[in-house]
């Protein structure tokens, strides 16, 4: 793969927040899109006949690169202390359960995505790019407290974020929205009491894990601030589209969020090996040109999108360039 443009130092640190007092003069266009990678990420997890392999990466690394987009973003290494944001979210037991269960080279895989995350955040809320794009694996809108992978899932990349956000970058508000063909369990348990996340979900509700009904709406003070829209098998580009005009752009606009988080999952992607939805890279470049017309209107642009599903290598590779390719054009 060809050198891409580096962070400066200064930009390195603003990233990583690690360098308080410094004053940050961006070189970066404002509507610079950040890519965060790491070759960790080709770390085999499961046995060679599992959908989520190292292939997965490498396919969208070699799409990436023969688009011409990966010279046009700017490189942001993930953060390598994450034991306190991991705590925002996830107990000592899970934590210690995932390492003793799993072993010490899954455990940095994961560490690694919630990293990388973390460091797409930093740079949006430092001003360093507008949005980014994290190109990590395993996904991890499944992962809960228990103990255990869930769904391919170990540390929820997203929901970590979305607490390290609000908490250590005064993004009080976040939005996050799931596109994923499955319904992201673990992100909806973790904030469904709470009024300053706003979790949107498109799935199938008879899928894995069978979650996801629409009648769960939130619960105290979060009330009314959980939405679920199922689609049916075969969903278009038209009802997803739909779904996303009907109930995200009015809930969206009425919560006013200063950070927009989405879990790309593309086994929504039409042909995808555990997905049987018919959305096109097409409705991908629709639905990103949505989400980043929300983080426009309320947040000056900020948002972080995070790879979670995606199993057929072709289609996957194909979504994830229309996606950056449209984060990219602003």
């Amino acid at each position: 793969m060809k050198r891409r443009q580096l962070l400066t130092t200064a930009a390195r640190c603003a990233a990583l927040g690690a360098c308080p007092g410094w004053t940050y003069a961006w070189a970066a266009p404002a509507a610079v899109t950040g890519w965060v990678y790491d070759p960790l990420f080709l770390t085999p997890v499961f046995g060679p006949n599992h959908p989520e392999q190292p292939r997965r990466v490498q396919a969208i690394l070699a799409a990436m690169e023969e688009s011409g987009l990966l010279g046009r973003l700017r490189d942001i290494p993930p953060r390598a202390d994450v034991d306190r944001a991991l705590r925002l979210i996830h107990t000592d037991a899970h934590i210690a359960a995932i390492r003793a269960g799993y072993g010490e080279a899954i455990d940095a895989l994961a560490r690694k995505g919630v990293g990388s995350a973390l460091a797409a955040v930093d740079a949006v809320a430092a001003g360093a790019v507008r949005n980014a794009f994290v190109c990590s694996r395993p996904p991890g809108h499944h992962a809960r407290n228990t103990g255990r992978e869930e769904g391919f899932c170990f540390f929820n990349n997203v929901a970590v974020a979305a607490r390290h956000a609000q908490r250590e970058r005064g993004l009080r508000r976040v939005l996050i929205v799931d596109w994923d063909y499955h319904h992201g369990d673990g992100t909806e348990g973790f904030f469904y009491e709470d009024p300053e996340v706003l979790y949107f979900s498109t799935h199938d509700w008879h899928a894995y894990p069978g979650t996801g009904d629409p009648a769960r709406r939130g619960a105290g003070a979060g009330a009314g601030y959980n939405i679920n829209v199922p689609l049916p098998c075969g969903a278009t580009d038209a009802d997803i589209v739909t779904a996303f005009e009907r109930h995200l752009l009015p809930a969206a606009d009425a919560f006013r969020p200063d950070v927009v988080l989405v879990s790309a999952g593309f086994d929504s992607r039409a042909e995808d090996l555990l997905g049987c939805f018919g959305v096109s890279d097409q409705g991908f470049e629709r639905l990103t040109r949505m989400v980043m017309a929300i983080a426009d209107r309320h947040c000056g642009g900020r948002l972080v999108s995070v790879l979670e599903g995606g199993y057929n290598l072709r289609g996957l590779a194909s979504a994830v360039v229309a996606h950056v390719r449209t984060l990219a054009e602003g």
